[in-house]
C-alpha cells in the first residue's frame, strides 16, 4: 500500500479526515436476536483486538457509545425513544435517507482532541444487503467503526471461512492506534505517517 493510496482512504470531499477512537469501545446492539448479537459482538471484539482498543461495558461519560442499529425501513428509525437527541434534525437525515434509498448511515462524535468518542450506525437491511451473510456484515460494521475511513475497508474470507479485513488494511489499522500516532490529524502527511509506521512494523516482523 503506498501513502497515495492510504490518503485516499481518509479523503473525502472535506478533505483529508482522519480520527480513531480516544476511549474504550462500548457498544450496543438493537434490532437482532439473540444469535446475531453474538456474532456482531464478536465481531467488535476481534475488531478492538485487531486495533489493540479496549472494549468496555460502558463509557463513564456516554454509558455505549458505539450504537448499532438494524432495521427494515428508515421511517422505524423516527420511533427510537431520545434518538433526536443524539442526531440533531432527525426527521430532515431520514427524509434525505430514504429519498437516496440508503442501506447505511454513520456518523462520530469527537473529544476535544478530535478523537471519536461515540459513533452511530445504521444498517437497513433489505436490497442488496439481504443476501450478505451475519458474519460479513457485522464485520464490515465494526471495521468501519474504528477509524472514519472515506469508504468502506474491503473484506476477505480465508480458507478457513473466517472473514476479515485484507492484510495491509489491518496493518493500516494496527499503525493508526499506534501509540505514537495521533488520534486525529486533518493534514495529509498523515498519510505519509501511516505508510512509515507500516514499514517498520513490517520490518520488525
Amino acid at each position: 500500500m503506498t501513502p497515495e493510496e492510504i490518503e485516499a482512504l481518509f479523503t473525502t470531499q472535506d478533505g483529508y479526515r482522519f480520527a480513531r477512537w480516544g476511549r474504550a469501545m462500548a457498544p450496543v446492539v438493537f434490532g437482532v436476536d439473540a444469535a446475531t448479537l453474538d456474532v456482531i459482538r464478536a465481531a467488535i471484539r476481534d475488531a478492538c483486538v485487531l486495533a489493540g482498543l479496549e472494549m468496555g461495558a460502558a463509557d463513564p461519560e456516554l454509558g455505549a457509545n458505539f450504537m448499532l442499529f438494524f432495521f427494515r425501513e428508515w421511517d422505524e428509525l423516527a420511533g427510537v425513544p431520545d434518538l433526536g437527541a443524539m442526531l440533531p434534525d432527525l426527521p430532515a437525515l431520514l427524509a434525505r435517507l430514504r429519498a437516496a434509498d440508503a442501506q447505511t448511515y454513520r456518523t462520530f462524535r469527537f473529544d476535544a482532541t478530535g478523537a471519536v468518542k461515540a459513533c452511530f450506525s445504521f444498517v437497513r437491511m433489505g436490497g442488496a444487503l439481504a443476501d450478505v451473510p451475519a458474519d460479513a456484515l457485522a464485520t464490515g460494521e465494526a471495521l468501519s467503526a474504528l477509524v472514519t475511513w472515506a469508504a468502506t475497508p474491503p473484506l476477505v474470507r480465508a480458507p478457513d471461512g473466517a472473514i476479515g479485513p485484507r492484510p495491509d488494511i489491518a496493518r493500516l489499522i494496527r499503525a493508526a492506534y499506534d501509540p505514537a500516532m495521533p488520534g486525529a490529524a486533518t493534514d495529509a502527511s498523515h498519510a505519509l505517517r501511516l505508510w512509515a509506521r507500516m514499514e517498520v512494523a513490517d520490518e520488525a516482523e
